[in-house]
């Protein structure tokens, strides 16, 4: 709270960038934690709330008539536009976000102070409910071939990899220690992932350093291992996903790529996805064309092509394909590498996995994906990120890319993700706000540093709670689709309206069909409720049968205050007139509400009728996942 100079200032402005609207009038509040923006013109209580870690950029604009602006964009991005009647209030909300914004030591950060009143043994309970072992041992490992190791407890092999790994049986200690002094940072090969169908695997590490010249006899073993446990290939994939410049430019730095002639068996391959720096500008263009106030379409589409954006998505899913078909289809193992092997490389790994294997299609598989091919295998996402106070030149949009790949995934296959596009936003939401601890640091060793389990909560139980709202309402299940196969030609991307635009009220429907399907199904499920308890009721309403007119009777003695019954004994009091028909005045309402709500549930299950019919074409059209394109 020592940043915040100003707390509340009033009588501030609004403006809407896509609407001719009146801008809003209201107060804005600083807190500790988020800056709340509440609206006194909206004739309900509206508030906008903004989370300081989520602000990128404060800037103060040249004054207007209407006072002095202050542009907030944000790591979401979302876009506020605030204009402050006095300029020294204006200078001290400025100053007090900067400090805000970008907190300098681990300890600032919001999932320290973070308390949502759980119990300490419910917090342990969050972080115990991704484990990573569970997820080797599906894959089938330790197996003949591949064994979990803890040879990197003290972290002497690399202190950027996780405490165990997984290797081949047939490395022993001296070849991993041998290929770690020959890989950057020392990040020697490991599995990622085993295609249990024909023992293909998917492996990572960083780059070699070898120079022009330069071999190393461990790491030409580590190779071969990897190999040989999958006996079914002679060969195997090395993939570079470096442009080709890029990588001849290291070796003059004494690192660089493979050389095919000292590895036994291997098909080297570049892939050719941009660095940090490319990615980190061509966000950068996209968000300018985003912003626009009003502009053609030809403005649009040309501001688009220009920053490139999609461009690089369709490198990133590219790459991802490639390894999917080497694995499945020509029963290859893949050693991926990038520089240092913990952005690009983790990108592809964990899309040709999302490609490969269903169960990353789930809500606990995807969780478990991130841990192990962002998180513990050390992406660096408090440098990405921006989360403290550092070099500008390190943040970059790596995770980002990813997310934007499953969801491209998700327009071609709708029918494949237990989830949906919220969960997407959620999580990428999290990732920058640093509310729970999952994203903190760079590696296993710093979050380990900073005691995250013991001083934070866990993301995936909060995003489980929500399950029922980030839920794909035309999920097929598990085993209806096992390996996709996207089509990747340009024409099968799109503009991610809902991630780059999600804030702006005048960009995007405000209709969206699977949240239409997701309110049916809610509203199904509390049909069948009441469909359920009126049935429980029927028996009172004809009367009871002969051989129940005892148990019945006591059944209305008990319950005489519910108002469905219709013997004159069961109610207190005057009985209800009976009408010439021989009916009390009672029932008529009875039946007719009774009637209604028998109508009201036929037209709800004929629409649903029609809604799973919808979905039954959806789904035809997706079949053996490939789509179909009309």
């Amino acid at each position: 709270m020592e940043h915040i100079t100003t707390p509340k200032v009033e009588n501030v402005k609004l403006l809407d960038r896509y609407t001719n609207r009146k801008a809003a009038n209201g107060t804005l509040y600083l807190t500790a934690t988020h800056l709340i923006y509440v609206d006194a013109s909206a004739e309900v209580r509206k508030e906008t709330w903004i989370l300081h870690h989520h602000i990128a950029t404060v800037e103060k604009l040249p004054l207007t008539t209407a006072g002095y602006p202050l542009l907030i964009h944000c790591k979401n991005f979302h876009v506020a536009h605030f204009v402050i009647g006095q300029e020294r209030d204006c200078h001290e909300v400025y100053t007090s976000l900067l400090k805000l914004s970008q907190p300098v030591k681990p300890e600032e950060l919001y999932a320290f102070s973070y308390n949502p009143k759980m119990s300490k043994e419910n917090r342990e309970i969050g972080w115990k409910l991704i484990d990573l072992k569970v997820d080797y041992q599906r894959m089938g490992i330790p197996n003949n071939y591949w064994e979990i190791t803890d040879v990197n407890k003290d972290y002497e092999v690399c202190n950027t990899y996780p405490p165990e790994i997984v290797v081949p049986r047939a490395a022993n200690k001296a070849v991993v220690v041998g290929s770690s002094r020959f890989r950057s940072r020392g990040r020697i090969p490991v599995l990622s992932y085993l295609y249990k169908g024909n023992n293909a695997a998917i492996c990572r590490c960083s780059q070699p350093l070898s120079g022009f010249s330069a071999r190393c006899l461990e790491d030409e073993q580590m190779l071969q291992a990897i190999r040989e446990a999958n006996p079914g290939s002679p060969f195997m994939y090395v993939v570079d996903t470096r442009p080709k410049l890029n990588a001849m430019a290291n070796r003059a730095a004494g690192k660089g790529y493979e050389n095919e002639d000292n590895y036994d068996n291997i098909r080297f391959k570049f892939i050719g996805i941009e660095n940090i720096h490319v990615m980190r500008n061509s966000l950068q263009k996209l968000l300018e064309v985003c912003e626009m106030k009003s502009p053609s379409m030809s403005d649009f589409l040309t501001g688009l092509e220009n920053s490139g954006w999609l461009r690089h998505i369709k490198a990133v899913m590219d790459a991802g394909v490639f390894l999917a078909k080497a694995v499945k289809d020509e029963k290859a193992s893949v050693l991926v590498h990038c520089s240092d092997g913990w952005d690009r490389t983790a990108q592809v790994c964990s899309l040709a996995s999302l490609l490969l294997d269903p169960f990353y299609r789930t809500f606990k598989g995807f969780m478990v994906l991130i841990e192990k091919e962002w998180i513990a295998m050390g992406h660096k996402f408090s440098h990405r990120c921006g989360h403290l106070d550092g070099d500008p030149k390190e943040v970059s949009p790596v995770f980002t890319q990813f997310v934007e790949c499953v969801w491209q995934l998700m327009q071609q296959f709708p029918c494949t993700f237990e989830f949906n596009e919220r969960f997407l936003l959620e999580i990428h939401d999290h990732v920058y706000s640093c509310q729970f601890g999952n994203f903190l640091g760079t590696c296993h060793k710093e979050r380990e540093d900073l005691k995250i389990c013991e001083k934070t909560h866990s993301l995936w139980p909060f995003l489980l709670q929500k399950k029922q709202e980030l839920r794909n309402p035309l999920y097929r299940g598990f085993t209806a689709y096992k390996e996709l196969q996207p089509n990747t030609l340009p024409f099968s991307f799109q503009f991610w309206c809902g991630m780059y635009n999600r804030f702006d009220k005048g960009m995007h429907p405000k209709q969206c069909v699977l949240d239409h399907l997701l309110s049916c199904m809610s509203q199904k499920m509390k049909l069948e409720d009441s469909a359920s308890e009126l049935e429980n009721k029927l028996p009172f309403l004809d009367g009871p049968l002969p051989g129940e007119a005892c148990s019945l009777s006591k059944v209305g003695r008990a319950a005489s205050k519910t108002p469905m019954l219709n013997t004159p004994q069961d109610y207190e009091g005057e009985p209800p007139p009976v009408l010439s028909n021989g009916t009390s005045a009672g029932d008529i309402d009875v039946t007719t509400d009774v009637d209604q709500k028998y109508k009201e549930n036929l037209s709800h299950h004929r629409d649903l009728h029609d809604l799973n019919d919808a979905i039954d074409v959806l789904d035809s059209e997706a079949k053996d996942g490939k789509p179909q394109h009309h």
